[in-house]
């Protein structure tokens, strides 16, 4: 046993140390930040704070008053300025005194009939402001419990037949924590996965191989690359959750988006216990195809074929989440590459029965231990094999 920890300290640390792994720790930050940026770039271009007018001939509002700015709001919102009829409207536009100008129908109350006119393209923003605008100051003097009530608009609920399982605006977090913990499960399995690979074929080309066999056996050094390998892409996982924690800690101190609605521990512990077994089993199935392997691009050719199926749950989200128990969930549930993502995305949506939970995760911890066993056989097999393939036939046959 104390040979198995020295390999997986040995290969955790030497992963972690380098500055590739730094580097790709940061890259997840990055990206997303930067796509922030690029975001809020696009919408600052297309954004133009020169006023707006418009023409109320039929007095529709009554002393009309400025939007005030929103609380966390980045842009002040456009002002609206009143012009007795349109020749003098369009004297301002042409000016440049204004960007637009909007013409009240008689018949607005009733039908909401706007018309805009613009010699150029106006900005993004210049009719949801002006919208908004019309509705601040219709509603205006009404109760405050109306307002209110005009202000949040619709909330859509979706309640499952049995009445167990709700979704709705308030819970957004319960639906998009599946889909993103499959996404950062596939990235880590990557991750991991292509150190493993790199670590066994690079050892079998160059003949370490041959000096630790002498001390360790075949198993205990799989079993240690496999567990150390898998750390390091648990590592990553936790240092980006992190980021994500500190990332919706601020970001409500400049934008409103709400506070993250609670996520029960029964529910984490199903992410976990689906999640984990299922990231051993694919490393290790790694490890044992880069023990097959003679090369390390073949090793990644083939590697590609198990991450493969990871990925087909995001392509039936829809059915999944209008037909949690029908077969095809059910199913994509129970399947070993498919139920990390599949059965936590069903639990969303309804009561999964407890005895396909207990099913999916036993098979998942089996084919784990499976995988374990299996790549340690065949590196046993195939350890002095240079330039030769050894077959999972073998693998079965030799003791």
């Amino acid at each position: 046993m104390k040979k198995f920890w020295l390999i997986f300290w040995n290969e955790y640390k030497r992963h972690v140390m380098r500055k590739r792994f730094i580097f790709a720790i940061l890259s997840m930050p990055f990206f997303v930040g930067l796509m922030v940026l690029i975001g809020f770039v696009s919408v600052w271009l297309q954004f133009n704070d020169k006023p707006v007018g418009y023409i109320d001939s039929y007095d529709i509002l009554e002393y009309p008053q400025q939007v005030p700015k929103k609380e966390k709001s980045i842009f002040d919102p456009v002002k609206s300025v009143a012009y007795p009829d349109e020749e003098s409207a369009k004297a301002a536009m042409i000016k440049g005194e204004i960007q637009a100008y909007f013409i009240l129908q008689e018949t607005y109350r009733s039908t909401g009939e706007v018309t805009m006119v613009s010699n150029i393209k106006p900005g993004n923003n210049a009719r949801g402001d002006f919208g908004e605008f019309l509705s601040y100051n219709i509603i205006k003097g009404l109760p405050e419990p109306v307002i209110k009530r005009l202000n949040d608009g619709n909330k859509l609920i979706i309640r499952s037949l049995d009445g167990a399982r709700e979704i709705g605006a308030e819970n957004w977090m319960v639906m998009l924590l599946p889909l993103l913990a499959g996404v950062l499960f596939i990235i880590a399995v990557n991750v991991s996965g292509g150190y493993l690979l790199q670590a066994v074929v690079e050892e079998k080309e160059n003949r370490t191989m041959e000096i630790l066999v002498t001390s360790v056996s075949p198993d205990q050094l799989m079993a240690g690359k496999v567990v150390g390998n898998l750390m390091v892409g648990l590592t990553e996982l936790a240092i980006w959750i992190v980021f994500t924690v500190i990332g919706l800690t601020i970001a409500p101190l400049f934008f409103d988006i709400g506070a993250p609605p609670p996520i029960s521990l029964t529910y984490i512990l199903l992410l976990v216990g689906t999640l984990l077994p299922a990231f051993v089993m694919v490393a290790a199935a790694m490890g044992a195809i880069g023990s097959t392997a003679t090369e390390m691009r073949e090793a990644q050719q083939i590697a590609g074929w198990f991450t493969l199926p990871i990925v087909v749950p995001f392509w039936f989200v829809t059915p999944i989440m209008f037909n949690p128990n029908g077969s095809l969930a059910v199913w994509l549930s129970l399947f070993p590459l498919t139920a990390p993502i599949a059965l936590p995305l069903r639990a969303v949506f309804t009561d999964v029965p407890w005895w396909q939970i207990v099913t999916t995760i036993t098979l998942l911890c089996a084919l784990a231990y499976f995988s374990l066993w299996l790549s340690g056989r065949v590196f046993r097999i195939g350890m002095l094999r240079y330039g030769k393939k050894v077959s999972l036939k073998e693998a079965f046959k030799r003791s």
